[in-house]
């Protein structure tokens, strides 16, 4: 398991890009790490969007040992997990990151297994 520090800015621009041109639904995607590092945003075939969730087809990943978690948005404008996102960290991956509307590079929070925030800086 690699420790998470940081995310790249154009990882990070992405992930926000995406959930501006997804509105009115949510952006699923799964995370790539490299050295500690988040570099790369993993679109998972089969994914399902809608205005109240992100449905992520996980049987559809490579076997990748760089996969170390999620990023998905929340048009709604909060960037706090729900029930149904703590259930899902705590069985995939080990790094989760949301990102809410407006979608500027502030709106955003990055979380543990167990839900709580943890810092990641952007490098």
């Amino acid at each position: 398991m690699q420790h998470i520090k940081a995310i790249r800015r154009k990882a990070l621009r992405m992930i926000l890009s995406a959930g501006r041109d997804s509105l009115p639904n949510e952006f699923g995607t799964a995370l790539r790490a490299q050295g500690g590092v988040i570099t790369e945003l993993i679109l998972v075939p089969g994914t399902l969007s809608g205005e109240r969730s992100a449905l992520m087809r996980l049987h559809m990943l490579p076997i990748d040992l760089t996969i170390v978690g999620s990023a998905h948005t929340h048009p709604s404008g909060s960037c706090m997990p729900s029930e149904a996102d703590l259930d899902f960290f705590s069985h995939f991956g080990y790094v989760h990151i949301i990102a809410c509307h407006p979608f500027t590079e502030r709106d955003w929070a990055c979380y543990n297994i167990r839900g709580e925030r943890m810092p990641l800086e952007v490098v």
